[in-house]
């Protein structure tokens, strides 16, 4: 059913960008507002991390931080959309903050252009609400996850291989830690990616957060989300949580 939306209690431009979606049912005012007043960081602003920061921009998200610490290379041209060819040479935070803030300049959108480490990740992370794990690497990914425990916030985790991705939601004790899924990195290597596979991927986790933040349907916790786009095909795996994860149960502990 389309929810009727009046400018008397909304400011313009946001009734009129947002209008669309505040007709969702269940949506409305109140809900786009949870959306302006929340805070996000998207950790890596590469493949993943520019759809979903796109796509948290364009639903109204009123504050992103986007943390990254690589400048623009021309083969991140191929993926990275936030990005062109003039970028090259630019901070990937700086580069992506341009372009967002052109897409909508009634946001907050807040470069950290630094490397995470577990000296500086509770700042990084700050007061965000959720975080969105777009990272090529899980030596931050697992500082990451140790932080959204101690926090208490989730962590929607995202990752690409060639023509393969996956999503989950990461919320313990409601679900799995990351710890829980990969106890152990696996070996670091140059992703090989067509460019539109994680622009889907990182496209789910932003609507992961937004679903989260605007209190609307049903996130993927405990469930891990896998499309394989050489078939078109989506696969759902159950991921438990490991109750004796040395992590999400250690530090509830």
């Amino acid at each position: 059913m389309a929810v009727a939306v009046s400018n008397m209690d909304f400011p313009d431009p946001d009734l009129r960008r947002h209008k669309r979606q505040m007709r969702l049912s269940g949506w409305g005012i109140e809900t786009q507002k949870k959306l302006k007043n929340a805070k996000v960081l998207v950790a890596g602003v590469g493949g993943l991390g520019c759809p979903a920061a796109l796509n948290l921009a364009l639903a109204g998200v009123g504050h992103i931080r986007i943390c990254d610490d690589d400048s623009v290379e021309i083969s991140n041209l191929n993926s990275q959309f936030l990005h062109t060819e003039h970028s090259i040479g630019t901070k990937k935070t700086l580069s992506a903050r341009a372009t967002l803030s052109s897409i909508n300049s009634d946001i907050a959108v807040e470069p950290i252009s630094y490397k995470i480490t577990d000296e500086n990740v509770d700042d990084i992370v700050g007061n965000s609400q959720i975080i969105l794990d777009c990272l090529d690497n899980f030596s931050a990914r697992y500082i990451l996850n140790q932080c959204a425990i101690r926090k208490d916030i989730p962590m929607v985790h995202g990752a690409v291989w060639g023509m393969e991705g996956r999503v989950t939601f990461l919320y313990p004790p409601q679900g799995p830690c990351l710890t829980c899924i990969f106890p152990m990195a696996p070996a670091q290597q140059e992703v090989p990616v067509l460019g539109a596979v994680p622009c889907t991927i990182g496209s789910l986790q932003a609507i992961e957060a937004i679903k989260y933040l605007a209190g609307s349907g049903r996130t993927l916790i405990g469930r891990m989300l896998i499309l394989d786009c050489s078939t078109m095909q989506f696969q759902e795996l159950e991921v438990p949580r490991n109750p004796q994860c040395p992590v999400c149960v250690g530090l509830k502990n």
